[in-house]
């Protein structure tokens, strides 16, 4: 049976970074996330949180019941990505209430333009027919995830900068206003292959929701090596040949940088290698690194998954770990602003009336 070890005090740099559990986790977030995430445990503090709390955005009555499946599912996927609970630690964020605590508190602090002018809750409103308080206030409740640990560095995606740049100025307003409580974040961007996009369409972002929605679009975590082989060969290319990176069309060019993020060779190696060789090669090329450095993942997956009490282990410990940092943050905010922390007070009971 596994077994989660307990957490090492470190006096590294800290990094918190949180995935919500919906939709198909897939290779786009391996590639531009989570490999970021595995790659810098030994030169972190690593934090990372399975969102629960996130995925609430768009709450419907029948998705309620598949939320603490998912959560279960993404926090195994990412675990067998190579996130280690030992090293780092991994928790669910509801598990944590100082997290919604504290984003009421900055609520507080937050004029709506900031928020009305955030790029992503203008794009998914105006494709939802009513727009949620949720959606709108998301990245306030983001902010305080960072926050709230006194988090060094945050690794994010290119279209994520946006939000650090709220919690940024969420901790500088709150501390000039009421004392040096927040660490300033910084974000932690990968240079190579930090935006993948859809197989079946690469003017879009490899997408979660269309990876569980939309066949071809994306190769999922925990796909098999046929299906993963089948979705590759698939891609969107054009009728050409042309396989250099700032000649190659969209779909070539996605193909080439997958490539590129997953064999560590450089972009001008990986030109010389697929010179001339056509599509097809590019393609079948492509399905073998991506099945070998998926499978292992898979089946690891399903270690995880057959192992319910080390999961639970692992969750409960990471919480654990990260409780008395969130708490004390919590606690300073709270002396800042006025609010006690409410005590046991000892003394006769009152008597009830009868």
């Amino acid at each position: 049976m596994l077994q989660p070890m307990k957490a090492q005090v470190s006096k590294k740099p800290r990094v918190f970074s949180a995935i919500q559990p919906t939709g198909k986790l897939h290779l786009g977030n391996y590639i531009g996330a989570l490999s970021q995430w595995v790659e810098t445990q030994d030169r972190y503090e690593g934090i990372y949180s399975v969102a629960d709390l996130h995925a609430l955005v768009a709450l419907e009555p029948d998705r309620a019941e598949s939320v603490a499946e998912k959560v279960r599912q993404t926090a195994a996927l990412l675990i067998a990505a190579g996130l280690d609970p030992d090293r780092s630690a991994l928790f669910v964020q509801s598990h944590i209430p100082a997290h919604a605590e504290l984003a009421w508190i900055l609520n507080c602090l937050t004029p709506v333009g900031w928020l009305e002018r955030m790029t992503q809750y203008k794009a998914k409103a105006a494709r939802a027919e009513r727009a949620s308080v949720g959606l709108l206030d998301y990245p306030v409740l983001q902010a305080a995830d960072i926050l709230l640990y006194r988090t060094d560095f945050v690794p994010v995606g290119e279209d994520q900068k946006q939000h650090i740049e709220l919690a940024v100025n969420l901790a500088r307003r709150f501390n000039r206003l009421f004392g040096e409580v927040f660490v300033i974040p910084k974000p932690l961007i990968r240079s190579t292959g930090a935006r993948i996009m859809g197989l079946d369409d690469p003017s879009i972002k490899m997408s979660k929701s269309l990876a569980e929605s939309r066949k071809g679009h994306a190769v999922g975590l925990a796909d098999s090596p046929d299906e993963i082989r089948r979705v590759v060969l698939e891609a969107v290319t054009d009728s050409g040949n042309e396989t250099r990176f700032d000649r190659a069309s969209p779909g070539v060019r996605n193909l080439l940088i997958i490539f590129s993020a997953l064999s560590g060779k450089s972009r001008s190696v990986v030109e010389s290698h697929f010179e001339g060789k056509g599509y097809q090669f590019l393609k079948a090329e492509v399905a073998d690194l991506v099945i070998a450095a998926l499978s292992p993942i898979r089946a690891r997956y399903l270690q995880v998954m057959n192992d319910p009490g080390y999961l639970d282990r692992s969750l409960e410990n990471g919480t654990e770990k990260v409780r008395p940092v969130a708490s004390s943050t919590l606690e300073q905010v709270k002396r800042g602003i006025g609010i006690e922390s409410p005590r046991i007070r000892s003394g006769p009971r009152l008597k009830r009336r009868r």
